[in-house]
């Protein structure tokens, strides 16, 4: 689950089980002997505006929402990675998303098209109950793939990878000496520096 909580009430404002949507996809057809992740949210990072945040899963899709006042509603999710999504990072004062994940990769992605999109031109969604249900075009997938609470993600494409190699367990965008560059940390007792020179 994923909680926006009220410090000065000391309780939660707003819940989400990232495994729903998870439930309803299953409920296609699969082959024998499948076996799938769970949704357990492993990594949550903050952009710089304060109200969007994305969440990195188990199940390998990374999930941006944003904050209106004391509800949240889901902006966007993709399939980020093969296996679980262990680390999510905006970089300062960007939509520019660092993931890391279980299978090895770092993957950067631009979200400031679809999130400044849907900043642009509100729809009227925090009256309803029940988020909007879409079709997801996953990466290599099926095409008509019906998804719970997910969207194309169409021009959230990756712009960067890295084959690090190692699970990702932390990752960090800084720059040092006036350059961009990506700390990660494995499972080995080396820290690794990527460059981002053209970001």
């Amino acid at each position: 689950m994923v909680m926006l909580w009220s410090l000065q009430k000391a309780r939660p404002l707003w819940i989400t089980n990232l495994q729903e949507d998870e439930t309803e996809e299953m409920e296609g057809p699969q082959s024998p002997g499948q076996l799938l992740n769970p949704a357990l949210a492993h990594s949550i990072s903050v952009a710089s505006c304060g109200n969007i945040f994305s969440c990195g899963a188990e199940d390998g899709k990374v999930r941006i929402f944003r904050v209106m006042g004391v509800k949240c509603e889901q902006e966007l999710g993709f399939k980020g990675h093969t296996l679980g999504v262990s680390q999510v990072c905006f970089l300062p004062e960007s939509y520019l998303l660092l993931t890391g994940g279980n299978d090895g990769k770092i993957t950067l992605w631009d979200a400031n098209s679809e999130v400044e999109k849907k900043q642009k031109s509100p729809t009227k969604r925090t009256h309803r109950k029940k988020p909007k249900r879409g079709t997801c075009t996953k990466q290599g997938g099926n095409t008509n793939a019906s998804v719970t609470d997910e969207e194309e993600h169409g021009n959230i494409l990756p712009k960067l990878n890295i084959e690090h190699g190692e699970k990702v367990n932390w990752l960090l965008g800084t720059k040092i000496k006036g350059h961009q560059n990506i700390l990660v940390a494995d499972q080995t007792s080396c820290i690794s520096v990527y460059p981002l020179n053209e970001f």
